[in-house]
């Protein structure tokens, strides 16, 4: 790589993506904890994911094949959702017919930025219906925050 080449790191490819969807809204935080920590708890999709978002009841992984991936989630209000994307370490992008869910995480010298972005889909167009999505990312940030700062 020479010099004049920009390192696109998972948080600023999320801002980009998010930036490519009509009505996405991303919330980015710092933790201070280290990446792999946060990591394990965000991408657990079976396990720690659903702890910290707020609308989710359940995810199981149907089928992986390297980074990509299929889950089947369920709501706690009892809806399903059935995802297809690409997980690997700092990076997490799922979109089912009606929904999308992305999360990036970066090492910031022992500490993790995280950005957080998802909504209700319109099928066959590239936007989110924005309402109350600051909200439940606010929500879902705050949640993760508290998850991994917990000791023990």
């Amino acid at each position: 790589m020479n010099g004049d080449e920009t390192v696109i790191d998972e948080v600023r490819r999320l801002r980009v993506m998010g930036a490519g969807v009509r009505g996405a809204r991303i919330v980015e935080r710092v933790l201070p904890v280290p990446l792999d920590v946060v990591w394990g708890v965000m991408g657990d999709l079976e396990g720690g994911f659903g702890e910290f978002q707020p609308d989710m009841r359940s995810v199981r992984v149907l089928r992986r094949d390297g980074d990509r991936v299929e889950a089947l989630a369920r709501s706690r209000y009892g809806l399903r959702a059935r995802f297809h994307g690409v997980l690997r370490p700092g990076w997490c992008w799922l979109q089912s017919r009606f929904l999308v869910i992305g999360m990036a995480a970066v090492d910031e010298g022992g500490r993790t930025r995280v950005a957080l972005t998802g909504g209700v889909r319109v099928p066959g167009r590239a936007a989110l219906v924005p309402f109350g999505a600051r909200r439940e990312l606010e929500r879902a940030m705050a949640r993760l925050a508290e998850r991994v700062d917990t000791p023990g």
